[in-house]
């Protein structure tokens, strides 16, 4: 269970990245609504990284969670900021996911 717990979490992560990515194309008061969904999906993304690491180890749950953040807020960054798109950037983008997916083997 707490396995889902930190997936949850860490695309809570990166749906904070996402609203600080529009939060930079906004002015007004629709900047101010993207930083307040950045505040909220943080806490929300550090109280269930909490949860989870009540029962994993702390080190593989860290890098877990920081792993789907940073896949996730790359592939935002490709699909819906239109972020350069090369052939290395995407091979290392699968290679961090395929150790995600092996620290979860392994633990």
């Amino acid at each position: 269970m707490n396995w889902v717990v930190l997936i949850i979490a860490g695309l809570f992560e990166v749906a904070f990245a996402f609203c600080l990515g529009k939060a930079k194309e906004t002015i007004g008061n629709e900047m101010y609504m993207w930083y307040m969904g950045f505040a909220i999906t943080l806490i929300i993304s550090m109280l269930l990284l909490i949860k989870a690491t009540q029962t994993l180890p702390i080190g593989t749950a860290y890098v877990v969670w920081t792993g789907i953040g940073a896949v996730g807020t790359a592939l935002i960054g490709i699909i819906i900021f239109k972020e350069p798109t090369t052939f290395l950037r995407l091979f290392f983008i699968t290679s961090l996911l395929l150790s995600i997916i092996g620290l979860k083997l392994v633990s």
